[in-house]
């Protein structure tokens, strides 16, 4: 017997009842014929709903092999822009560029290949959310969003793209060392059209700004980033402010007396890297499937959550050093954070149905810099953590066995407005990242030329933190994201910092003791909060907002980075606000 669709057993069934030969037979056989006609619809619909399920489900299956490949492809260009920038002879910097280039083309095919594309068609047409479940659900709308972006993007430009990338980069790193902005400003001019021309053919219903912010942070736009920032600075300025006058008035008490915690020879290099391995092991940092190097600019990649490096830089700038490690100890302490979110990605273990799939990924870079900024600035900037390290740092460095908690505290918490992002205080931070974004809106609405770049910039310090600009090395030059392509990624760091507050604050909600916790240096409470909170949800949710509504019961709200500031830096300086 032919199978009979659901629609048209329930019209059968209508026409029966509705005639009088099937009002006779009704009556004469009871129930029995109706049970029989409606039975007949439910059979046949569940028999529809079945190979419908059946079909959805191996479109599915199909799409996960072919998803996975392109992740492993994609892991191999992340080896190769590690390598260049942290092992690699600087004489194979164009063959590299070639290297990647070809790979990147490779690459595309595999993203745009007519297989991928017809598996995408047939599940876009489908209610996945119903047929496969929230999290596979998740994995085709970004499997549909990426192809639909890469289909946009010519292969030509994509290989213009990663050849472009790889001379930017090495013209970057010789133009800042000489200091020779008119060597970088071509490379610059034509990263600006590329990104201009990508942005146009891969998300024309958005400005060409707009595209940009939107690669790293889904669904943010520069109207939105605008009030965000425009709220910032009216918060931090007074207190900037307050806290200059301060210093001004009374002279800066921040730190210790004796000087022991000042940049001096004695943080020699080889123990700095002993503690901030010691310290990022004791974060939860896994060595066993991650590695800590020394680049020029410190960052981390996660090329598969087994295989995860940081890589740091090491002055007698200590705080620059260690601090570091804890964001890329402080640049420790800022990496640290990016590699647990890395490290705690879905794929890790053993047969996870996720690994390699677009749900295992960072929902944005806003919520990958928040990972990295709350053990930063939440932890290693907190008292409490202090606590905890400055036994270590007796033990590592004898010159600073007399100072206190308190005055390392004070130390790492010293708020001085400077040249240098990667080195300003958690105050006037937010302040370098807004010159970026107005930075960047000019240079793609056309209002503000490559070659006037270095005037623009050093008159905006100066409007902004009323620092001079010396030399463009320590100014326009001193930031690799542009060489790198990456416009609309600095707004990320300040996303990230307000998300942070949010998260901790969610964090010690859930966690009464935390701050208790990782004064006795017992940090896997937090971490696997963490974990389970942010880590290995990925991309389940569809936005930034969504992940933060789930875990804080909250939108972001730039207004809690104000409060966190504001409460902290008024008994650090003992300010009437």
């Amino acid at each position: 017997m032919a199978r009979v669709p659901h629609w048209r057993a329930v019209a059968i069934a209508t026409a029966i009842f509705q005639a009088p030969a099937g009002a006779f037979m009704l009556k004469t056989l009871g129930f029995r014929t109706s049970r029989a006609v409606v039975a007949l619809g439910v059979i046949n619909s569940s028999s529809a709903s079945a190979s419908i399920k059946e079909s959805v489900t191996n479109a599915y299956v199909k799409l996960c092999d072919r998803l996975r490949e392109i992740d492993r492809l994609n892991g191999v260009q992340a080896v190769l822009g590690w390598d260049e920038q942290v092992m690699m002879p600087s004489g194979a910097a164009k063959a590299r560029s070639m290297q990647k280039s070809a790979l990147a083309g490779a690459v595309f095919e595999k993203r745009t290949a007519a297989d991928l594309g017809a598996l995408v068609s047939e599940l876009r047409r489908a209610d996945t959310t119903d047929v496969l479940g929230a999290e596979k659900a998740a994995v085709v709308r970004d499997a549909i969003r990426d192809f639909d972006h890469e289909m946009r993007k010519s292969k030509d430009m994509a290989a213009r793209e990663a050849e472009l990338e790889g001379r930017a980069y090495h013209a970057w790193v010789k133009a800042r060392k000489e200091n020779d902005w008119p060597a970088f400003a071509p490379l610059l001019s034509e990263m600006v059209h590329l990104k201009s021309e990508v942005a146009a053919a891969t998300r024309p219903e958005m400005g060409v700004y707009d595209a940009n912010i939107d690669v790293f942070e889904r669904g943010m736009s520069r109207e939105r980033l605008a009030e965000v920032f425009t709220e910032l600075k009216a918060g931090l300025t007074p207190l900037l402010s307050a806290i200059l006058d301060k210093i001004k008035a009374d002279g800066d008490s921040s730190g210790d007396s004796s000087g022991a915690l000042s940049p001096s020879p004695s943080w020699e290099v080889k123990k700095q890297e002993a503690l901030c391995r010691q310290i990022a092991e004791k974060l939860g940092f896994d060595l066993e499937h991650g590695r800590l190097d020394v680049s020029p600019h410190p960052f981390t990649s996660g090329f598969h959550p087994t295989d995860v490096r940081i890589t740091t830089r090491y002055s007698e700038n200590w705080i620059e050093g260690i601090a570091g490690t804890v964001h890329e100890v402080c640049n420790v302490a800022t990496q640290v954070g990016h590699a647990l979110y890395e490290q705690g990605r879905r794929g890790g273990s053993d047969n996870d149905d996720f690994d390699g799939l677009p749900i295992s990924r960072a929902l944005s870079m806003g919520v990958h810099e928040s990972q990295s900024l709350l053990w930063e600035r939440m932890v290693f900037l907190g008292r409490p953590f202090w606590k905890f390290a400055t036994p270590l740092f007796h033990e590592h460095f004898p010159h600073t066995a007399e100072c206190t908690s308190e005055d390392f505290y004070r130390a790492v918490n010293k708020v001085s407005p400077g040249l240098i992002r990667v080195n300003a205080d958690e105050v006037t931070y937010p302040m370098h990242i807004i010159l970026r974004f107005e930075l960047e809106q000019a240079l793609f609405s056309g209002d503000l030329k490559v070659a006037d770049v270095p005037a623009w910039w050093n008159k905006a310090m100066k409007d902004t933190l009323d620092v001079e600009v010396p030399s463009d090395a320590q100014g326009c030059l001193q930031d690799v994201h542009h060489a790198a392509g990456a416009f609309g990624y600095f707004p990320s760091y300040t996303l990230g910092a307000i998300m942070a507050c949010q998260f901790y604050e969610a964090a010690k909600r859930a966690i009464p003791d935390l701050e208790d916790k990782i004064a006795s240096g017992d940090f896997k409470p937090l971490k696997e909060w963490l974990n389970q909170n942010i880590h290995s949800i990925g991309s389940l949710y569809d936005s930034p907002d969504k992940l933060l509504e789930v875990v804080t019961g909250e939108r972001l709200d730039p207004m809690a980075l104000v409060r966190h500031l504001t409460r902290k830096y008024s008994e650090l300086y003992k300010l009437q606000l």
